[in-house]
């Protein structure tokens, strides 16, 4: 079990620090399966499970199958006009929410996605800054939100800014103004964020794969 936790941990190029943290247990724990070739407790496995989801929890215990989960959602080319969920560049991001959005929609690229009936466009992560969550060229399918939404603290949203589109998770500030944006990359900085210059909101309902 050492190797394959050591594998994981290698494979999102974290430290075994950040690992810990990511899935709330001590550095120690970590460090005594890696060290001494333990076994990880079955509330860690829960933890490693939903904090890096494409991982195969049945590889990490047992060495069966392959490290990175088969079962993930895959999008299919929309082979009829009109169907499917667009794809929209990153940098078109923001007319995915005006008056351009069926223009938009109708230049864009469709996937069908069959378990994601709620998403209403799709756009494909850049950098690294939301690694081990999403890597770049991930495809995250988003929910349009009201610029008035109640935030959920901790999920993941598209945020249309003054700065460009962002792909962060979202905490409650230190006024009622502003908002606290977060990495999953321990490498980047929280930094606040006035409501004000929050232009468009989407959720980010899952993410997926092309074949």
């Amino acid at each position: 079990m050492k190797d394959r936790l050591r594998q994981i941990i290698d494979y999102y190029n974290i430290t075994t620090n950040n690992f810990s943290q990511k899935i709330g247990v001590s550095e120690g724990a970590i460090r005594k399966v890696l060290l001494q070739n333990t076994t990880l407790r079955s509330d860690t496995l829960d933890k490693i499970s939903q904090n890096f989801t494409d991982i195969n929890i049945d590889w990490l215990v047992t060495g069966r199958g392959s490290m990175l989960r088969s079962d993930l959602p895959v999008a299919h080319p929309a082979t009829e006009p009109g169907t499917g969920i667009p794809l929209i560049p990153i940098n078109a991001m923001a007319g995915a929410f005006t008056d351009s959005q069926v223009v938009l929609e109708l230049e864009c690229e469709r996937y069908v996605v069959p378990v994601f009936k709620e998403a209403e466009f799709l756009i494909t992560v850049k950098g690294s800054s939301m690694i081990p969550k999403y890597n770049s060229g991930d495809i995250v399918a988003c929910k349009r939100m009201p610029l008035d939404t109640f935030f959920q603290w901790n999920k993941v949203y598209v945020l249309d800014t003054e700065q460009g589109p962002l792909i962060k998770r979202v905490k409650k500030g230190t006024t009622d103004e502003t908002l606290t944006i977060f990495s999953d990359n321990p490498k980047y900085e929280p930094f606040e964020l006035p409501r004000t210059k929050i232009y468009h909101i989407a959720l980010v309902v899952g993410v997926i794969r092309l074949e």
